[in-house]
């Protein structure tokens, strides 16, 4: 790493660590040695027997006395820097390398009439996309996609890693985007393993949510469900919908919008066929709370595998803290020993 570029300071002072950060506990002691230096010295120094020193106290310290403390200050100095040395000050960079093996998700959402249907709060429609775009939220490395059925069934968004625009298309989505008179729940799954078949992801997922049965019969339900075994997709199915009978409002004209109780009927016999033919699971949803379980359940079985690989570069700093202590201790030697030479 060179140091004449700007740029690795920044990188230096932001990687430098000590190997051996245990022998910093030495500094605490450095206060008791300068102490205990200081009585010494003051214990040593010599003394003469005068009756009268009122002269003596006119005559002021010449520059070497004053500057014969400095001898100790170099000593302890010197300690100081071969401790951090002991410590082994460091410098250098990490470099990561991630590997990951991305799940592709394909989201099958049900848009037909019937998600009017009121059980969920506002309807099953909006509490399924606010349950979806939290998982969608939570996902880090997947390449997420999402198809739309009622009659028919399309794309509305192909896989991508680019997560704030599938949760994007799903706030726009509403009822009337396809003709919702019917659910086709064996197009919407094939459309899903179209857009699968040439993935090469690890693992391949279709998470298809639907409230009601398949009255399209352009393809049936296990027909596709067989195509997505044979390509290795797993599917996970969830039936939303409470026990019994939901109230859907409908426009009555004059009266205007009223609420109509309407049976509840979910083919669960096709999803749990579905789910376990791929090696899914089959959901039932009955209100906000449990969906929003279900997909934490399926975030949780469908986790992406990420692999971390440091290496770590750094350069020994040793020696810029040896190197001056070791330049104190032969300055302490020499000034001792010649210019604050002190004789009995």
């Amino acid at each position: 790493m060179s140091f004449l570029n700007p740029e690795n300071w920044i990188l230096w002072i932001r990687e430098f660590r000590f190997a051996s950060p245990q022998y910093l506990l030495l500094l605490l002691f450095i206060p008791l040695l300068a102490v205990a230096a200081f009585r010494r010295r003051k214990m040593k120094s010599a003394s003469f027997r005068f009756s009268d020193i009122k002269h003596l106290k006119t005559v002021s310290p010449t520059l070497r006395i004053r500057l014969r403390n400095i001898i100790p200050l170099l000593r302890l100095a010197a300690l100081c820097l071969l401790i951090v040395a002991m410590a082994r000050p460091q410098s250098g960079w990490t470099e990561r390398n991630v590997k990951t093996e991305g799940i592709d998700i394909l989201l099958a959402l049900d848009v037909s009439y019937s998600m009017k249907a009121m059980d969920f709060d506002p309807n099953r429609l909006e509490a399924a996309k606010k349950v979806i775009s939290e998982f969608v939220s939570g996902r880090e490395a997947d390449r997420i996609g999402c198809v739309l059925f009622a009659s028919t069934s399309f794309t509305l968004c192909p896989l991508t890693l680019d997560y704030g625009v599938i949760k994007g298309f799903l706030d726009n989505v509403e009822f009337g985007v396809i003709d919702g008179n019917s659910t086709a729940i064996g197009l919407g799954l094939a459309n899903c393993v179209n857009k699968m078949k040439d993935s090469h992801a690890k693992s391949k997922v279709v998470i298809l949510l639907t409230d009601g049965e398949n009255n399209v019969w352009d393809i049936a339900p296990l027909t596709a469900a067989e195509a997505a075994k044979a390509l290795g997709i797993r599917v996970y199915t969830i039936g939303v919908g409470t026990l019994g009978r939901a109230f859907m409002p409908v426009d009555r004209g004059v009266l205007g919008i009223v609420k109509v109780p309407v049976d509840v009927r979910i083919d669960e016999k096709t999803l749990t066929e579905i789910a376990n033919m791929t090696g899914g699971k089959y959901y039932r949803a009955t209100d906000n709370e449990k969906l929003k379980e279900i997909y934490e359940e399926i975030d949780q079985l469908e986790k992406t595998k990420i692999e971390f690989m440091e290496h770590q570069y750094f350069d020994e700093l040793m020696s810029l803290a040896a190197l001056p202590a070791l330049v104190l201790l032969l300055l302490e030697i020499l000034l001792a020993g010649t210019y604050f030479l002190k004789l009995p």
